[in-house]
């Protein structure tokens, strides 16, 4: 009866302006939590070994564009959780701009560190310029309008994420030849975990959807690692 009430509130509140619908049984709810816990810890662990590495291998500037990009992934995996887990109320419709918004952060914040190998390029600076300028302004469209653009928004995502491929030739010069590996391999697991997150009458597909998320978000970490090291 509970979780009866608890589906009719997420569809019926005043702020169901998207497509959010929290249809998701007891298995789906449990399963989703394991991989949350799983990101976080895994995450913490792997972003203090990254600063750590960064302050022995690299410079101090490097410390502090890894320190960017760890910021962004620890912010996706914090507020995905937090809103994920979150019981059904209006304000899980609060939680779901923060972890939408996380999503741009995310991706500004992982080009950071690959362009900044490229920093003798100014079209380099310009694009990573760029990026974070339509973060930004996506972050501020999310908190303005809640839910009305949410099909845009994934496209907007897609697009910054792809984007990346109009410094082809210069990446192909710069990165060594494993980190520019996970970052594709990064690229595509987070395009194709989106048909899953579109796909809301399968029966665990945001489960799947997140673990897609956190096989892209190792593959761009494992990468930046490698450019760490390397450097």
């Amino acid at each position: 009866m509970t979780i009866f009430r608890l589906k009719q509130l997420a569809q019926t509140s005043i702020h169901a302006a998207g497509t959010a619908l929290w249809n998701y049984d007891r298995a789906e709810l449990i399963a989703d939590g394991v991989v949350h816990i799983v990101g976080i810890c895994f995450g913490l662990v792997a972003a203090t070994a990254l600063v750590v590495l960064t302050a022995v291998y690299a410079t101090t500037f490097d410390v502090v564009v890894v320190s960017i990009y760890v910021a962004g992934l620890l912010a996706m995996l914090t507020f995905s959780a937090t809103y994920n887990l979150w019981p059904v109320s209006r304000a899980k419709w609060l939680l779901r701009r923060y972890d939408h918004s996380a999503i741009y952060l995310l991706i500004a914040a992982t080009y950071t560190p690959f362009i900044m190998q490229v920093k003798e390029s100014y079209f380099a600076i310009a694009l990573l310029v760029g990026v974070w300028c339509l973060a930004i302004v996506g972050i501020v469209l999310k908190f303005r309008y809640p839910g009305r653009y949410d099909r845009v928004a994934v496209g907007l995502y897609l697009a910054m994420g792809w984007s990346g491929m109009m410094l082809y030739d210069a990446v192909m010069k710069t990165l060594p030849a494993v980190a520019l590996g996970f970052v594709v391999a990064g690229g595509v697991l987070y395009s194709f975990g989106v048909i899953f997150h579109a796909w809301q009458r399968l029966r665990f597909q945001n489960v799947i959807w997140h673990c897609f998320v956190l096989l892209g978000a190792a593959c761009h970490y494992t990468a930046v690692v490698d450019v760490v090291l390397k450097s």
